[in-house]
């Protein structure tokens, strides 16, 4: 067993005010997806100026932070902001869902490409080879925050004692996360685009992505303690399970799609 390191939430203390790693890590995974999106865009297939990068990062962001909020509100805690609607722009007291964060993302990429006259599957591809590095941040800080810790495990070599996970040792479900979510899945879509030539069919690694992000999430989830006010759901599955299956069904069909409608025409 493995001893959790006791690490201040806040990152930085400039007098009153308080900057947390899970506010870090937001920033963090922006500015380095920034980064490496100028890196892809710099090459064919993909002609996007560093201006046109810089103008959708501010579209890419306003997805993130709405779409992830309104996805823990709708998906995990309806009835309490159907209560409490005051609370719902609180964002300091945390609740944030990727699968929400997605799907605003989603949404800017659609309108950014109709109202910029870009093509919407190439966009979606630059964006979801980044994604993953802000999905390996903010996975670190929720383990540092002690939060969205795992089930009990009373022999698991890394298993350890979380601040608020009661008194028996449980999995380091967020580095896990990390791991398979963050660095593996960055690595594959890095691989791809570097060595084949999936990024000219255009609207594939989208789908490779979405089907990635959907099979880590739900092997994570079974190491994953669920949210004390939902628990187990249909079938013994977790609300991350059954919201990653029908993105995975999406990310593959898409991939086929994107396959099919860009192949090479016969001769």
């Amino acid at each position: 067993m493995l001893t959790f390191p006791q690490i201040d939430p806040i990152a930085v203390q400039l007098g009153p005010f308080g900057i947390r790693w899970y506010a870090l890590a937001y920033i963090t995974g922006l500015m380095m997806g920034w980064r490496v999106v100028k890196f892809l865009v710099a090459r064919p297939p993909f002609a996007m100026s560093q201006e046109q990068v810089d103008d959708f990062l501010v579209w890419a962001t306003m997805g993130v932070v709405l779409g992830g909020r309104l996805g823990y509100v709708i998906f995990y805690k309806p009835l309490h902001y159907l209560a409490n609607p005051l609370e719902i722009p609180m964002l300091w007291q945390g609740g944030m869902s990727f699968h929400g964060g997605a799907l605003g993302v989603i949404f800017a990429i659609i309108l950014y490409s109709r109202m910029r006259g870009r093509n919407l599957f190439q966009v979606g591809d630059v964006i979801c080879c980044v994604v993953p590095i802000g999905l390996f941040f903010g996975r670190i800080a929720n383990f540092i925050n002690g939060e969205l810790f795992g089930r009990i495990a009373l022999d698991a070599t890394l298993a350890m004692v979380f601040p608020h996970g009661g008194p028996f040792p449980r999995h380091p479900s967020q580095l896990y996360e990390a791991g398979l979510e963050g660095a593996a899945l960055f690595t594959v879509m890095m691989l791809l685009w570097r060595f084949t030539d999936i990024r000219n069919r255009f609207g594939a690694l989208s789908g490779v992505f979405l089907a990635g992000y959907g099979l880590a999430r739900i092997v994570c989830e079974f190491f994953r303690q669920p949210d004390a006010h939902l628990g187990f759901l249909w079938g013994g599955a977790t609300m991350g399970q059954l919201l990653s299956m029908p993105q995975v069904v999406v990310g593959l069909v898409m991939l086929a799609w994107a396959w099919r409608r860009n192949a090479p025409k016969a001769e």
